[in-house]
């Protein structure tokens, strides 16, 4: 392996497309495959109360989007992607928007390998990064939407060429993805129950569900938490003075 190949030319080189590409299918996969990860991480600190899951995930999020940053040919998790989705057919994509995307993910990475492996705190800005970061992931291995390559579509003068889903160059939507009145109705509907079921599982069952307690308890300081113990100590010294 040469120095310039690590270096050199991001992407790849494929007859008939304009500027080096990557496989957006592998990038679906892997992001799929991260979003099972730091879903394992967040409810194994949540329920269990450790955070050595998310310490050894953290690290290899932050290092593989480095690598994914630097030469993505090498990056452990695309190439995960790409032994699952091998058998499929190439959906090619800009390489330069998928950068920039995946530079805004080890930025993200950083804070979080920093309160997690670091210096481990209770700290609300550690549980608002991983949520981020989750969203980030699930947008793109379901949906296959890069909220990174619209961040860059918008800050880039010239238009990116070849975006997930063809976003880039289709101007016109076929019949098969417009919605007829009727169906913007149950739309809307539908993401109205969700916001209200959301809304009322985090705050009319705050006291029936563990879940709830727990992300809670993460978004407080070490300040809050102490004045949290302190509570529920002297609130047991009552209950003891009242047996007598």
């Amino acid at each position: 392996m040469r120095f310039k190949d690590i270096f050199g030319s991001y992407g790849e080189q494929v007859p008939g497309y304009e500027v080096p590409v990557l496989n957006e299918r592998e990038a679906r996969a892997a992001a799929g495959l991260l979003f099972v990860g730091a879903f394992i991480g967040l409810t194994n600190g949540i329920m269990l109360q450790r955070p050595d899951f998310s310490r050894y995930f953290v690290t290899f999020f932050m290092l593989d989007f480095l690598i994914r940053v630097i030469n993505p040919r090498y990056s452990p998790s695309l190439l995960l992607g790409r032994f699952f989705v091998r058998n499929q057919k190439p959906e090619y994509v800009g390489a330069a928007q998928k950068r920039f995307a995946w530079l805004v993910g080890f930025v993200i990475a950083v804070p979080m390998f920093w309160y997690l492996v670091i210096d481990f705190q209770p700290n609300p800005m550690k549980v608002l990064v991983c949520l981020i970061c989750m969203l980030l992931l699930f947008f793109e291995s379901a949906f296959s939407i890069c909220l990174g390559c619209k961040i860059f579509g918008l800050i880039k003068k010239q238009d990116p060429k070849y975006c997930p889903g063809g976003v880039c160059e289709m101007n016109i939507k076929e019949p098969v993805q417009r919605f007829t009145p009727v169906q913007k109705g149950i739309l809307l509907l539908t993401v109205a129950g969700i916001f209200y079921g959301t809304y009322s599982y985090f705050t009319k069952l705050e006291d029936k569900t563990i879940f709830t307690k727990k992300m809670k308890q993460l978004f407080l300081t070490q300040k809050e938490l102490d004045e949290l113990e302190y509570q529920k100590a002297a609130e047991a010294f009552d209950n003891d003075d009242d047996d007598f």
